[in-house]
């Protein structure tokens, strides 16, 4: 992945990384996987979808997901995102839901969430990549030193962003953003798991607000 196909400004903003040893590693891994027949989702060309669909001086909000799905046709780059005709993974529904309650929006009935990204919404998973029916697979080759990265890229050379931590997982990143020039949002993981701890966090509204406190273009969150 020496010849990483991401978008400009990420691609100057990261160039850093992408020669560091661990990223190598990340790509030599993955080479050797699909020589030994193994499915890694995204497909290839989606992996670094979320980069190539939000340039980094066009980022607004941050949401932090894990992995990607692991299911065959769900992972698109997104995270919490599926492609048009797969069926609306649960902590999307429960999302949805969120969004009706905290902004009257109408719940779809997909899960393609591109027009979040293409109005600035970073869906960024902390693991690129995973490998066919095997959640977490891949938590440990390296992914998480490289969005590390990019989260403390964010927060170092952008100013005023919203950064919606959702679960455990996703609030340890925390540490790694400046809460002087950034608005941090935490809430419960949106997963059925959590036991509805989620409702009534009012993200979305309160991400508006401060956007537009900011002079700045509030996000449209209804998916059509």
């Amino acid at each position: 992945m020496s010849n990483v196909k991401i978008e400009s400004s990420w691609k100057e903003a990261l160039k850093d990384e992408f020669t560091q040893p661990y990223f190598q590693s990340i790509a030599t891994f993955l080479r050797n996987e699909k020589g030994a027949g193994k499915i890694i989702y995204p497909p290839g060309p989606l992996i670094f979808n979320a980069f190539n669909t939000t340039a980094f001086e066009k980022v607004k909000v941050v949401i932090l997901g894990q992995d990607p799905y692991h299911n065959p046709g769900e992972a698109m780059g997104l995270c919490f995102s599926v492609p048009l005709g797969v069926k609306v993974p649960r902590s999307l529904k429960n999302v949805y839901k969120e969004l009706s309650t905290d902004m009257g929006c109408v719940i779809p009935n997909h899960g393609d969430l591109t027009k979040w990204a293409n109005q600035g919404v970073f869906l960024l998973n902390a693991m690129l990549t995973v490998q066919k029916n095997k959640p977490a697979s891949h938590r440990k080759i390296g992914w998480q030193k490289f969005t590390d990265a990019v989260i403390g890229k964010l927060s170092e050379q952008r100013e005023g962003l919203i950064f919606m931590l959702w679960g455990g997982f996703a609030k340890k990143k925390k540490e790694l953003i400046d809460p002087f020039k950034h608005l941090i949002l935490e809430a419960a993981h949106p997963s059925p798991l959590a036991g509805g701890a989620y409702f009534g966090s009012a993200h979305f509204s309160k991400a508006n607000e401060y956007l537009k406190s900011q002079g700045k273009e509030p996000i449209d969150w209804q998916i059509e």
